[in-house]
């Protein structure tokens, strides 16, 4: 966070002054107005000495970012204090800050800091708003200083970068759920998996024959008659998100692009889902990297991942739906969200649904994404592969809405599975 070595400079003027007074003094010399020749020689002497004087020793100083909210979703505004902090013993001059930001949170942030007294702050704040998500790096600082007559210029860089997080967008998918998601007989799906090494603790009434070193001594005195603990090994239903990040797949850009509708899909289905009771898993080339999707998340923390969700290779990918077979070989509810692209991983991806356990579709068809008229037979070609496969899919468009998918593919009236 200390400044890095400053650029000290003539400025177009302060080269001027140099030029002038050597034409100046030279002329003199040889025209013998010796008037002439201490003009020229001050003309130069005062640029010297600007320059001179800019080679101070400048007073340290340190910066600290807070923003508010520290994560927004797009369109949404966030407030960044930046705060300058003088930790040297002299005070520190004048300068025109700039803040460097992405292109994508609007113009490069300018204003001027004041002064600052040894051991003194000030405080500017600025707005940003992204229309993508993703995490923007705020900062450095550039400051800019020049003399009162404008001849030298000196520029710093202070270290020290913040950060905003710009969450995917999500969108509320209703009250339906998909398959095996309800209660009674149908929470007796694959999709319940035990979760071997936890405990689901209750307290009851003692029963004849129940062990006494269950007594639970706490609820006892306050009830008044003996409580004992039961320990029962919970079944939750776990769930497995897939996304399809194969760059040669996508189609699109920006907020418009088949990749964000995927990613913002993603982000709101593991909503849904944690809300339906559901371990969350969630496949991408990130997570595979990471080794994040190996254990149950949260969707918030979920969601925040999907922020920096990129596109990557086609092998990259191949190795998701291999690491992704792993966590779905004891069942539960797959989701994958898939590109018409290279059919030679369709197989694997169609096995990923086991016996008795629902697995939901969405086939981008991308090239409507980039102005095509749809449908397109590849899309429909991988949304037959994997509905003979006992899938629900549902081919999406670029006029097709994230709620109106998921109702799709969720529907219980459906007769015959993969035909949408």
């Amino acid at each position: 966070m200390t400044g890095r070595p400053r650029r000290r400079t003539l400025t177009p003027r302060g080269r001027g002054f140099v030029g002038a007074g050597v034409v100046l003094a030279i002329a003199g010399v040889v025209l013998g107005f010796e008037d002439i020749v201490r003009v020229g020689v001050l003309l130069v002497a005062l640029a010297l000495l600007a320059l001179a004087f800019a080679r101070r020793p400048a007073a340290p100083l340190t910066v600290q970012r807070t923003v508010t909210p520290e994560t927004v979703m797009p369109d949404q505004r966030a407030e960044v204090q930046v705060t300058f902090t003088n930790t040297g013993r002299r005070a520190s001059s004048l300068y025109l800050a700039e803040e460097r930001v992405d292109y994508v949170l609007g113009d490069r942030p300018r204003f001027v800091l004041p002064r600052t007294d040894a051991g003194g702050t000030r405080e500017v704040g600025y707005v940003v708003r992204s229309q993508l998500r993703g995490r923007y790096p705020l900062g450095p600082v550039t400051l800019h200083q020049r003399d009162p007559f404008g001849l030298t210029s000196v520029t710093r860089t202070v270290d020290g970068v913040g950060e905003l997080l710009v969450l995917p967008r999500v969108v509320p998918l209703g009250s339906s759920h998909p398959p095996g998601a309800g209660l009674g007989s149908e929470g007796e799906t694959p999709q319940m998996v035990a979760l071997h090494g936890e405990e689901d603790v209750s307290i009851r009434g003692y029963h004849d024959g129940d062990d006494l070193r269950k007594v639970h001594w706490p609820a006892t005195a306050h009830r008044g008659e003996l409580m004992v603990r039961q320990e029962d090994r919970p079944a939750r239903r776990s769930a497995i998100v897939v996304l399809d990040s194969r760059e040669s797949g996508h189609r699109g850009s920006g907020a418009a692009g088949s990749f964000e509708w995927a990613v913002s899909a993603a982000a709101s289905i593991v909503v849904r889902l944690e809300e339906l009771g559901y371990q969350l898993h969630l496949a991408t080339r990130e997570s595979m990297v990471a080794h994040t999707f190996e254990g149950a998340q949260g969707a918030a923390q979920l969601v925040h991942d999907l922020a920096s969700a990129d596109v990557g290779a086609d092998l990259e990918f191949g190795q998701v739906v291999s690491h992704a077979h792993e966590l779905v070989r004891l069942g539960g509810l797959v989701t994958a969200i898939v590109t018409p692209h290279d059919e030679s991983l369709l197989g694997d991806l169609a096995a990923m649904r086991q016996p008795g356990a629902a697995a939901l579709g969405f086939v981008l068809d991308t090239d409507t994404f980039a102005g095509a008229a749809g449908p397109t037979p590849q899309a429909a070609a991988v949304r037959d592969r994997l509905a003979a496969a006992g899938w629900r899919v549902v081919v999406v468009d670029a006029r097709t809405s994230i709620p109106q998918a998921w109702a799709t593919v969720s529907n219980r009236a459906l007769v015959q599975v993969g035909s949408l």
